[in-house]
């Protein structure tokens, strides 16, 4: 059950995809508006998939990777279609629910984690994969918002007529997500990291083991410590902005996944 669960909403997902990105093609109105209805039902399956852990013969723990890549992503879903009427951002559809639809197919097709014995008791491991999950998802947030308002300045700057409905958000939305995205996922992230360390120290007795993960995981959190001093402390413009918060997702996405998948 759990498992047809994971697939149905994977399916929810690229069906949302496909109606988002056929409404910007065939510029017909309803086929957005079933796109952001489909990606709202996939958020609830997969909340609901969450909220049935508990009752699995053998749950796999918050810190096994597929599941907490599959959570990042719901985390993000869920946090768009807030973002979503408040600032416009239907046409950014075609882009965050093929990014979901990654995040729980990868989930889907990875092996479930057979025990919980070796991450440590207590609500640390949770807290940890909860707060840094929360925190990466809004970061993502600020990553796409940024990709889109390179895509939209660039096209201005070109006076390229936008063909395909609905239209895309504007450069100031964009921006204001951007920045909201990034006030509010870099506290979470930071204390997903200090949870982290929370949880390592008791583990082996001291914060820092030296590992690969942590490595790449503070050093993710430096580059956002930067990216926000930058933003909120020196004032940088939205262009620049853009370009870094895309810049430090993909860094980020890299430390904390693609260096898993590597070792």
């Amino acid at each position: 059950m759990d498992a047809l669960l994971l697939q149905l909403t994977a399916l929810v997902y690229l069906a949302a995809g496909i109606l988002a990105g056929a409404a910007r093609v065939l510029s017909h109105g309803w086929l957005s508006r079933a796109a952001v209805v489909a990606l709202g039902a996939g958020a609830l399956l997969q909340g609901l998939k969450f909220s049935l852990l508990h009752t699995a013969d053998s749950p796999p723990p918050l810190t096994d990777g597929p599941t907490a890549v599959s959570f990042m992503a719901w985390i993000g879903t869920v946090a768009f279609l807030a973002l979503l009427w408040r600032f416009r951002l239907v046409g950014l559809v075609a882009l965050v629910a093929p990014l979901s639809f990654i995040g729980v197919f990868y989930a889907a097709l990875s092996p479930a984690a057979v025990a919980e014995a070796e991450v440590g008791a207590g609500s640390l491991p949770h807290a940890h994969v909860l707060l840094a999950s929360a925190g990466l998802a809004l970061l993502g947030i600020s990553g796409m918002a940024g990709a889109a308002f390179l895509a939209e300045y660039s096209r201005l700057k070109r006076k390229r007529h936008l063909v395909g409905s609905p239209a895309w958000p504007s450069l100031e939305a964009l921006d204001r997500v951007n920045a909201l995205a990034l006030a509010l996922g870099f506290p979470l992230l930071t204390l997903g990291v200090v949870t982290g360390a929370l949880w390592v120290r008791s583990l082996h007795g001291a914060p820092w083991t030296g590992s690969a993960h942590e490595t790449w995981c503070l050093l993710a959190w430096l580059v956002y410590a930067v990216l926000v001093t930058l933003r909120f402390g020196l004032g940088q413009g939205a262009r620049r902005s853009a370009q870094t918060a895309l810049a430090g997702f993909a860094f980020a996405g890299f430390a904390v996944v693609g260096v898993e998948l590597l070792l």
